[in-house]
Formats: C-alpha cells, sequence, structure tokens
C-alpha cells in the first residue's frame, strides 16, 4: 500500500501553562497542506519489521516514529511484532515544526488499519497515535482542528477556506526542549487570538484567520533565530500574503495566499535564499 502523510502547520500556538508532569498545556490551531511524504508499506513472511528512508540520517528500525507506530497497533490488536517493510521518501522537511515524522507514524496507523479492515474507527486509531507522540493524534485526523492538552485533546473545526501556502525553513536548527525551558522564563509580547480565529474559521473568513495568527514561540527564539524568521515573514507579507506565522517551535515560516500568482512570487522570492522552500495548498 501507498499512502500520504501530510504535513502539518500551526495556524495558532498558544502556551497557557507548565503542568506538575512537566509537560506544558498547549492550545493551537493545526492545518494540514498537501506537501507531503510518500510512505510504501509491504506485508512479507519474514516476521521482521523493517524500516527505510531516503535520509540516511534520519532513523531506521524502531528509533523511527513509523515504526513505534506499527508496533503499537499491532499491540492494540493484541498481536506481536509482523512481517513488514516500510519505505518513507521524505519530502517535509526534518525538525521544521511540521510534524514530518508524526505524520508518517499517523500514515503508518492509517495504512495498517485498511490493510486489516478497518478494527479501529479514526478516533479509536488518534487514541492509539497519542502512545506514539503528542501530534500523532492530529496527523490522524487531519485537517482544521484545535489542539489541546499536549496536543492530544481534538476538536475538529470547520476547514480554512481554500488557499495557496508557501512554507519556507531557515537552514538552522531549532531545539523544542529548550524553546520550552525558554518560554518559561520569557515575557511574551502577545497571545494568539484562539477565540477570534475560530469565529472566523466558522464564517469561512480566510483573512481573518490570516489576520490572527500567532505563535507565541516566536518570542522564546534566541534573537538572530528570530530575525531571520520574521525575515522571512516579511518578504511574504510584502508579497501579498495574508498572514504569516511561524509553525510548532519552528523554524518554518508560511504565509497564507488568495492568490496563486502572489503565493508564486513569494516562493520564487524565498527561494532563491532559502533552500527548503515550497509552495502548496491546504487540504
Amino acid at each position: 500500500m501507498e499512502v500520504k502523510a501530510n504535513a502539518k502547520l500551526n495556524l495558532t500556538l498558544d502556551v497557557l501553562g507548565k503542568r506538575p508532569d512537566g509537560y506544558h498545556d498547549l492550545s493551537m490551531i493545526m492545518q494540514s497542506i498537501d506537501l507531503c511524504d510518500t510512505l510504501n508499506l509491504e506485508e512479507n513472511d519474514s516476521g521482521t519489521l523493517s524500516l527505510s528512508t531516503n535520509l540516511s540520517f534520519l532513523p531506521n528500525g524502531e528509533k523511527n516514529l513509523g515504526a513505534m507506530a506499527a508496533r503499537t497497533f499491532w499491540a492494540a490488536l493484541g498481536q506481536g511484532d509482523r512481517g513488514l517493510e516500510i519505505n518513507i521518501s521524505k519530502c517535509i522537511p526534518v525538525c521544521a515544526g511540521m510534524a514530518g515524522g508524526s505524520s508518517d507514524a499517523a500514515a503508518v496507523l492509517r495504512a495498517l488499519n485498511q490493510m486489516e479492515g478497518e478494527p479501529f474507527t479514526l478516533r479509536e486509531l488518534a487514541e492509539i497515535g497519542e502512545q506514539v507522540g503528542s501530534d500523532v493524534p492530529y496527523c490522524v485526523l487531519g485537517g482544521t482542528a484545535l489542539a489541546e492538552g499536549r496536543g492530544e485533546i481534538l476538536t475538529e473545526l470547520p476547514a480554512l477556506p481554500p488557499c495557496w501556502v508557501v512554507v519556507s525553513k531557515p537552514d538552522f536548527p531549532i531545539s523544542t526542549p529548550e524553546l520550552f525551558g525558554r518560554i518559561d522564563h520569557v515575557k511574551l509580547r502577545c497571545h494568539p487570538d484562539t477565540k477570534g480565529a475560530i469565529e472566523a474559521l466558522k464564517a469561512g473568513d480566510l483573512a481573518g484567520v490570516a489576520r490572527r495568527m500567532y505563535n507565541v514561540f516566536e518570542d522564546a527564539l534566541p534573537e538572530r533565530q528570530h530575525i531571520r524568521v520574521a525575515d522571512i515573514k516579511n518578504v511574504l507579507i510584502q508579497c501579498g500574503a495574508l498572514g504569516a506565522n511561524m509553525s510548532g517551535s519552528g523554524p518554518t515560516a508560511f504565509g497564507l495566499f488568495d492568490a496563486k500568482w502572489r503565493a508564486e512570487e513569494a516562493y520564487a522570492r524565498l527561494r532563491e535564499t532559502v533552500k527548503d522552500t515550497f509552495l502548496a495548498h491546504t487540504v
């Protein structure tokens, strides 16, 4: 079976506080786009799970979220490892704040569920995915959703009106644990208007959603990285984006466009200096 794993973007991301278990309570509106990885799953008689990718630096085998997802799915069925080969062709940038690994894991869950005759509903599959990673439940469901708690409490939202998206990931790493550590000690400039964004979604108001996009992790970025993300957002706005934001823990920035030609102009400008720049569409 071949299955696609769509990238996600954060239209909003708010950190509400630290929990007694050490995690943070989050509130964020997530959106799928058609930038995706492609996974091929093939059953065999070996009795062994194997996983490979087109990127040599990514973990294979049990350390990959895709393999973890397969084992978690089989455990939910009360079974052990089976003969399965998973190949992942990566297109979503790695460590980009777009849930590439979580989306791959979710794609494995959806594919195995279909191959087994759908013993689980999508909601049940999302609950299984929670054992693999916080973003996996959303990636199982996709679309437009409000994610709360650690990201596992999901509320389906009205779909974002179809639009073009330019996604650009600058060439530097972001440590998610480090950002979570910094967020507790920095003064946040503001918080996203999540309630207003949800009302705009209900009204089908793309510009209203775009105006309300914000990610508090931008305030926790080291200065040089903050400047680089801001530079990308400025180019997107100059080219006619209705709004621009950073996704997840970054460093990817993106803009929403209501006209393809404006998105193409932004893509062309950013592609000159940022290799990992993509023109995509909402899903």
